[in-house]
């Protein structure tokens, strides 16, 4: 299957975007943390937890939006 056979269903692309937020911003946190840019530190769990929350209810909603009839 090429690449453009995987993205032609919405689903599998808004799902792609979302994997593709959580690797930029898990990327980010480590970078920050490895260039000792930012402290991480428990001042950064609830930015963390916000972020994954939201990531969470982005799928809930993709995955809902394909159960609602064309």
């Amino acid at each position: 299957m090429g690449i453009r056979e995987y993205f032609e269903s919405d689903l599998r692309f808004y799902y792609a975007v979302g994997v593709f937020v959580i690797l930029v911003f898990v990327s980010g946190i480590a970078v920050v943390g490895v260039l000792e840019l930012a402290v991480i530190d428990a001042r950064l769990i609830p930015l963390i937890v916000g972020f994954f929350l939201f990531m969470f209810v982005y799928f809930i909603s993709v995955s809902v939006q394909a159960l609602e009839p064309n």
